[in-house]
């Protein structure tokens, strides 16, 4: 006989305790747990034995191929690893109002000759449609469901037979057979379970939206992640116009690609080729302002810096970081104060990466270093000057990855001047630019300011 028993769950990691606590002794996090009913079963129940099952040798197994399938646009596409994989498993993840549902939405309804069923438990079917018709429509086979019970959104897929199912969001899908409010862990992974039971026996490939937490991570469990086959994280400044669509986890290709976005009046329009669409003309010739190189995947990206270094106001100095590692950047200030002797203890120090992009290649220290030196000093950069390169607390200028292809997208652009790692130096053939060559910040800030 089966009995319910009541507990607690941390929502932030899914540890389970008999009594409420204030922080959970797992993730340390304050006020996460929330009461459940737990159904266990008697332990006097009867087991059967289990049926051993077949092995098969490795060189014996039959090689699946599949066919993937196109989501219209091709940087969603490039992301994937090439398109959606039949029976697989997607999250979506991002800020609110981001464009999480608009930049499904918009595949879908561009997808030629695919039944979509697009399941919401977010808004009615009127508000999708006005986000439809602004849009456009092309794809005529689409429907629209507005459910959150999971038993009914089963029924209901069981009867359409879709070639692609959207889910919008996890978090708002709930099972009848659990007490628990939806978007509680046991809830989340109880629907993700069932939703993966179908798209593994049909094929039918399902894209989960997912919300994120205030660190920026998907709401839920992290088995969440772990159920899923690829994890999508759509990421961009409300403020700007430009969206990033990033891979974390990708069964099948590449986690280093990034897809990019720009909004529009009409919906999300796909950036083909984005080497230069977070450089500003006009400030070519300020200080404080430099440029330098970032690598997502395949592609290379320039990305224009600022620094601001001024008086403190306060009696602790500031520090602030946009856009990049508040601690590397405490490093790197570290490293400029101990090696050239610069006095950076009564100064507040700004840091931001402009277009709200948000980047974590080291070979962007050295356009960092570059653009607090350059506003310390009051001092612009010589026209068209890139900057590539790491930094070592040693005071070294480490080599970087695709150094070449960093300097040719830099050289297409129009920047002539590169100030590199001298180690790397036979690497590079490009022609008709200027190489600088730095073994250490002392050399690379006597070449600056000279």
């Amino acid at each position: 006989m089966s009995k319910f028993k009541t507990v607690f769950v941390c929502q932030n990691c899914g540890y389970v305790t008999p009594k409420w606590a204030g922080r959970c002794n797992n993730c340390d996090s304050w006020n996460s747990f929330i009461e459940e009913v737990e159904l266990k079963e008697d332990k006097q129940k009867n087991q059967t034995k289990a049926i051993p099952g077949k092995a098969y040798p490795i060189l014996e197994i039959e090689k699946n191929t599949f066919e993937r399938q196109n989501m219209f646009f091709t940087e969603f596409d490039r992301v994937l690893g090439g398109g959606l994989v039949p029976g697989s498993l997607v999250l979506l993840g991002g800020e609110p109002g981001i464009g999480k549902s608009t930049l499904i939405l918009q595949s879908v309804l561009n997808l030629e000759n695919r039944r979509v069923l697009y399941i919401s438990g977010e808004e009615s079917e009127s508000q999708i449609k006005l986000r439809a018709d602004r849009i456009g429509i092309k794809n005529t086979d689409c429907f629209i469901y507005t459910e959150t019970n999971i038993q009914k959104i089963l029924a209901t897929i069981e009867e359409l037979s879709p070639d692609l199912i959207i889910i919008d969001s996890i978090q708002t899908v709930a099972s009848q057979d659990l007490s628990s409010s939806p978007g509680t862990i046991s809830q989340i992974r109880e629907c993700t379970r069932l939703l993966q039971e179908y798209a593994k026996s049909s094929s039918t490939p399902i894209i989960l939206i997912g919300h994120i937490n205030k660190d920026g991570d998907i709401a839920g469990p992290m088995s969440l992640e772990h159920i899923v086959d690829v994890v999508l994280q759509f990421e961009g400044d409300s403020n700007y116009f430009y969206r990033l669509l990033r891979p974390k986890k990708n069964r099948f290709g590449s986690t280093y690609e990034i897809g990019v976005f720009e909004m529009t009046n009409t919906g999300l329009k796909e950036i083909n080729d984005p080497g230069n669409i977070l450089l500003s003309d006009e400030n070519l010739n300020l200080s404080g302002v430099t440029f330098g190189t970032t690598a997502e995947g395949t592609r290379t990206l320039m990305i224009e810096i600022q620094a601001l270094v001024g008086n403190a106001v306060f009696s602790s100095p500031q520090r602030n970081a946009t856009g990049f590692d508040s601690r590397r950047f405490q490093m790197l200030l570290a490293v400029i104060e101990k090696r050239l002797g610069l006095k950076l203890s009564q100064k507040d120090i700004f840091l931001n990466i402009a277009g709200g992009l948000k980047i974590n290649d080291p070979a962007a220290d050295l356009a960092v270093i570059a653009a607090v030196i350059s506003s310390l000093y009051d001092k612009a950069p010589k026209e068209n000057s890139c900057f590539i390169g790491e930094g070592g607390l040693s005071g070294q200028i480490k080599p970087v990855s695709f150094i070449e292809k960093r300097v040719s997208e830099a050289s297409r652009l129009g920047f002539n001047r590169i100030y590199m790692p001298n180690s790397q130096k036979s690497e590079v053939k490009i022609k008709n630019i200027e190489l600088i060559t730095i073994s250490d910040i002392t050399d690379f800030a006597r070449k600056f300011l000279k």
